[in-house]
């Protein structure tokens, strides 16, 4: 995959494909597409921190794509998109449908919250992406579905199917209070609203999120120290630092509470998908620490919980496989 630099070399038909945009809060990936499908030798990443808005990288991308001229365009923003307007929550970015519009020079664009282009990609990804976390009974072809993102941030989006299309109706779930269970988690709730003014969900399963919940054993231990997001999930695995673990364990709980709560509010019968950098570097690790258990801690729908499937989409790109899929329903590409 290239990441950037500059190549002039090729050359792309005028007005055919459409370029697609996948904005975190840590990088940009972009690709052209034709129809649903990506042209994996178009994805490009850029470092976000290195760009002054989307509009400069994706400017940067079309030169780079030798001037392509695209069609259409769908950008996936990690942020809410209220009237063709996107803010990032935790990027200092906007984009709305003009500018998209003046920097890729498509007649046709779209804005998605990130959550919704995974949304979009679902039934559209290789199976051998798709890692089972819990099984569930078959559901019907048209049974709601749930996506959950856990990376630089976290958020849901339900995905409902019907004879009219698919729609994934956007939310910011990640600002709604942490869940409190027990005892540590009321403190680690106090922990966290001491320091941010309120305990958000976000504020815990996120990478910054397990970094605090690292400090916060530090301070129950009364032996404060810290560490990366990657250093944590890399002394989990190699077993070399006990807090690591228990810093693992607390969030993995927490993850399953939350996606518990979440799945009984939209009844996803049709699978519960996590999705996302975090999610991905703990599927190894839900079963072992405790995912299904929390997820099914609901009293007398404890049962009822083993409706709903979980896995982990383990592609990279589905935001922007969504995208696509979204722009080829909305103007059949």
């Amino acid at each position: 995959m290239r990441t950037g630099a500059k190549d002039m070399t090729m050359s792309h038909p005028s007005n055919t494909y459409s370029v697609v945009a996948d904005i975190g809060g840590t990088n940009t990936r972009v690709a052209l597409a034709e129809g649903e499908r990506l042209l994996p030798t178009t994805i490009r990443r850029y470092r976000n921190a290195d760009f002054p808005d989307l509009e400069t990288v994706i400017e940067r991308y079309v030169a780079d794509e030798g001037g392509v001229d695209t069609k259409a365009a769908c950008v996936a923003v990690a942020g809410p998109v209220r009237d063709g307007k996107a803010t990032m929550t935790n990027l200092d970015w906007t984009i709305d449908t003009v500018t998209l519009a003046r920097a890729t020079r498509s007649e046709s664009v779209a804005i998605l919250n990130d959550l919704q282009a995974q949304g979009h990609a679902l039934g559209r990804l290789d199976t051998k992406h798709i890692r089972k976390i819990l099984s569930g009974p078959e559901a019907g072809v048209n049974a709601a579905k749930l996506v959950i993102g856990v990376g630089t941030g976290f958020n849901a989006a339900p995905v409902y199917d019907s004879v009219a299309g698919r729609l994934v109706a956007p939310s910011e779930s990640g600002h709604i209070n942490l869940p409190t269970r027990n005892e540590q988690d009321l403190r680690l709730s106090e922990y966290v609203s001491r320091a941010h003014g309120f305990p958000a969900v976000e504020e815990v399963l996120s990478g910054r999120g397990l970094e605090r919940v690292y400090e916060f054993l530090g301070q129950e231990a009364n032996d404060p120290r810290k560490e990366t997001a990657a250093a944590i999930m890399g002394k989990c695995a190699d077993g070399t630092d006990q807090r690591s673990v228990e810093a693992a364990q607390v969030f993995t709980r927490i993850l399953g509470s939350v996606a518990g709560n979440l799945s009984l509010i939209q009844l996803p019968f049709g699978g519960v998908y996590l999705v996302g950098g975090v999610a991905r570097a703990f599927a190894p690790y839900l079963s072992r620490f405790g995912f299904a258990e929390a997820f099914r801690d609901k009293g007398r729908f404890a049962d009822f919980m083993d409706n709903f499937p979980v896995a982990v989409i383990e592609d990279d790109y589905a935001a922007l496989t969504g995208c696509a899929v979204h722009l080829a329903a909305r103007h059949h590409l």
